[in-house]
């Protein structure tokens, strides 16, 4: 007969978190939201951290490169789609890459025999109004001279005239040399009034841009998450179809990381795919496997070739459906709850630390600091980023509240049928794992990320936590029962609101 396990599916509704001791040092600007996406041993510092524990899912309805870009800047990582051909995708991944904090190559270039004409219709065409000229035309030419919309007007002027007669030419222009650092190069735009530096190396070619705009940009988002090259990072999901072509086209475009998209990751098809990368980047590429929710699911994925880190989620996404289609899957805290206690103890069996995620069942803030406390490193989200701005999904009205459509991987929309498939080979989805719906409008991405934090770090607060290994170190969790679920709400009184139907349609109660 079947083996049955002790305990029930818990969900993340069924717990609460017992205060501990509020320190008075403590605030708001002291908690470290820093969470660690890439394995480590004991010895060595993680090779990859994320600046809040938050990344987005990788859903057509949920995350392009706008959304992605929108998220880096907050701290956190997109995870482009792989439901495409896999050119769009890497076209995606570049488009992200393309957005340098700092230092930029630049795109709008001209010659100096070109008309002014000519670089009218360039800055039309490109939204730039900043031309370097160089000698060949190109971003590594040899600096001649700069040439802003400031220097001519495009109604009195004789756009026919070369652009040598309009530009600044090059003993007139103020620039840095290569191998200064942002901080110089800010420096030398402050002194100078400037709105752009040029960069140039020794033999006088250009080399990189500076702008002034990109500084007060970053200023507006201390916690952007770039790499090395001061670039927005991005994640790309991958399939166990393609993914040998796949995966080199995402690694070249530059994707700082990887992971394996499906509903179900304890299978030898996704154990090959994850051997196959390993042996090809090795330590080149952050990699992801899942989703799991078993201790048994954990162990067969890490004992690879050197998974990062693992998913953990199984039909609890608000879209998601397999629990009902196939009868397969598990609260989310309970798995959450079983894959961290088999992750702390592959820790001490080996020194190597994996980081977990949970993906889905989260209908509120609240629930995602309960996922961390619980001992998740960081959090992957579907719905939540589905409702914003920079979501690619378009608005809708429907009595007189703004909604954005969502759809899941598992429908006949997203007609994604390398993630779900029985094996043959049918392109045809049988039977859907998800459903197309619409969620609630509800602004930018800043601005949902902004409360959401301030929330989790108030949690934290309570439970005497500055960091997020200190949340799970002090979390103290009860159950409860439908009473104090019922005592947590408002009782005995009536509000009344604005309007009354947005509030219920809201990201907190609409779970």
């Amino acid at each position: 007969m079947a083996k049955i396990l002790d305990g029930v599916s818990r969900t993340f509704g069924e717990f609460l978190l017992i205060p501990r001791l509020t320190k008075k040092n403590q605030s708001s600007g002291t908690i470290n939201l820093a969470a660690s996406i890439a394995a480590s041993n004991r010895e060595s510092a993680p090779r990859f951290d994320l600046n809040i524990p938050i990344v987005s899912a990788a859903m057509q309805s949920v995350t392009d490169s706008n959304l992605a870009i929108a998220l880096a800047r907050e701290g956190g990582l997109g995870f482009i789609y792989c439901s495409q051909d896999v050119k769009s995708q890497a076209a995606m991944v570049a488009q992200v890459k393309s957005h340098k904090a700092g230092f930029v190559s630049s795109d709008t270039n001209t010659l100096v025999g070109e008309s002014l004409e000519d670089v009218v219709a360039l800055m039309k065409k490109t939204g730039h109004s900043t031309v370097p000229v160089t000698s060949d035309g190109t971003a590594t030419g040899r600096l001649l001279g700069i040439i802003t919309d400031q220097d001519f007007w495009e109604h009195e002027d004789n756009l026919k005239a070369p652009v040598e007669h309009y530009m600044t030419k090059i003993d007139n222009v103020i620039f840095g040399e290569e191998g200064l650092s942002l901080r110089e190069a800010n420096s030398l735009l402050r002194k100078y009034k400037k709105n752009c530096l040029p960069v140039v190396d020794k033999n006088g070619n250009l080399s990189s841009l500076v702008f002034k705009k990109d500084y007060e940009d970053h200023m507006r988002h201390p916690r952007e998450l770039l790499d090395n090259s001061k670039r927005l990072c991005v994640g790309a999901a991958l399939n166990t179809r393609d993914y040998k072509l796949r995966a080199p086209a995402l690694v070249e475009a530059g994707a700082d990381v990887l992971c394996f998209d499906s509903s179900d990751g304890l299978s030898e098809f996704q154990k090959e795919g994850l051997n196959w990368i390993k042996r090809k980047y090795g330590e080149e590429i952050i990699l992801g496997g899942g989703n799991i929710v078993s201790a048994e699911g954990f162990d067969y994925l890490v004992s690879g070739l050197g998974l990062d880190f693992v998913k953990v989620g199984i039909g609890g996404g608000s879209i998601c459906i397999t629990r009902e289609q196939k009868g397969v899957g598990r609260g989310q805290a309970s798995a959450l709850l079983e894959v961290v206690k088999r992750r702390d103890a592959y820790l001490e069996e080996t020194g190597r630390y994996i980081p977990v995620c949970s993906d889905g069942g989260l209908s509120n803030d609240t629930q995602i600091a309960l996922a961390l406390a619980m001992g998740a490193d960081f959090v992957m989200m579907g719905r939540y980023f589905a409702m914003t701005d920079e979501s690619p999904s378009p608005k809708t009205s429907f009595n007189g509240q703004v909604f954005k459509s969502y759809w899941g991987e598992g429908t006949r929309r997203a007609q994604n049928w390398e993630r779900y498939t029985d094996g043959s080979d049918s392109r045809e989805l049988l039977f859907e794992e998800g459903v197309d719906a619409y969620v609630p409008y509800v602004g930018g991405v800043s601005e949902a990320l902004a409360s959401t934090i301030q929330k989790i770090k108030a949690t934290m607060i309570n439970v005497g936590a500055s960091d997020l290994s200190e949340f799970k170190q002090n979390a103290v969790l009860t159950l409860v029962s439908e009473q104090s679920i019922v005592e947590a709400g408002t009782s005995s009184v009536f509000q009344f609101t604005r309007n009354s139907e947005l509030d219920a349609a809201s990201w907190g109660e609409n779970s």
